[in-house]
């Protein structure tokens, strides 16, 4: 008898902390809302709040902490009461002064039993994964949220630390910002070193308004299955967003 599974409702999101970017001249004439808590992030947030309302678990990069640009919110815990979610966790891991910070987070509607903060390696430091895990034991559910390097080496070095994390762990899922696509010979760390599969179908994320790389990612281990993946906007960031309709054992969940 084939065993009951659960379908979760999973989205991945580079949120740019709630700034606006819709071309490449943003970047420079733009650049003040990095620093700055003016524009319109709140309502950003607020469609940011919107869509991930119809999800089961979120992954968020670039979610400020709490710094002078978000006028001291903390961007993950804002998202989560606006949301509806009643599990949230926040990965502070890069700090620009007193002007700008960054963090990974996660919104959950199911309870996890830890949530892990790791640092990870790499030439210039402040990228972090954030591990949640659900049900008991091994065979609970692991995800993992990350934001890695631009450049090669570093994310060599990452994906070699999260594959150790993630090796011992056969129903797992792994979202986020790669900055790379999935078939950079980096990635193949993660398929040799665990049960996480190259995703079924590219997805283009990046530049959010004429989208050509497939940089965001939800990574599953071959114990779940997928059932559907789709890019969808992230209010104004210049990342698209990743959801997923996933199929999981419902024994890793208890």
């Amino acid at each position: 008898m084939k065993s009951p599974t659960k379908t979760l409702r999973l989205l991945t999101a580079n949120i740019q902390a709630g700034s606006s970017t819709r071309r490449y001249s943003d970047y420079v004439t733009r650049s003040w809302s990095h620093a700055l808590p003016a524009g319109q992030k709140r309502s950003s947030l607020d469609a940011i709040a919107q869509l991930a309302s119809g999800h089961d678990i979120v992954g968020l990069q670039e979610a400020d902490p709490g710094s002078l640009r978000s006028g001291f919110t903390n961007q993950t815990h804002y998202l989560a009461q606006r949301a509806g979610f009643n599990y949230w966790s926040h990965q502070p891991n890069r700090r620009m002064g007193g002007v700008a910070s960054s963090a990974n987070g996660l919104l959950s509607r199911l309870e996890p039993v830890e949530v892990q903060d790791h640092p990870l390696p790499g030439r210039i430091g402040g990228r972090g994964v954030l591990l949640a895990r659900y049900g008991d034991g091994k065979e609970g559910l692991t995800v993992a949220v990350a934001h890695l390097s631009l450049g090669t080496n570093s994310r060599m070095s990452q994906l070699d630390f999260i594959s150790d994390l993630l090796s011992d762990h056969p129903n797992a899922v792994l979202m986020g910002d790669f900055n790379c696509m999935a078939d950079r010979p980096e990635m193949q760390l993660l398929y040799r070193k665990t049960r996480l599969q190259p995703p079924g179908c590219l997805v283009p994320t990046f530049p959010s308004w004429r989208p050509e790389r497939a940089i965001d990612h939800i990574l599953t281990s071959d114990t779940l299955n997928v059932v559907d993946t789709q890019a969808v906007p992230a209010a104004y960031s210049d990342h698209l967003a990743v959801k997923m309709e996933v199929q999981v054992p419902e024994e890793s969940l208890r």
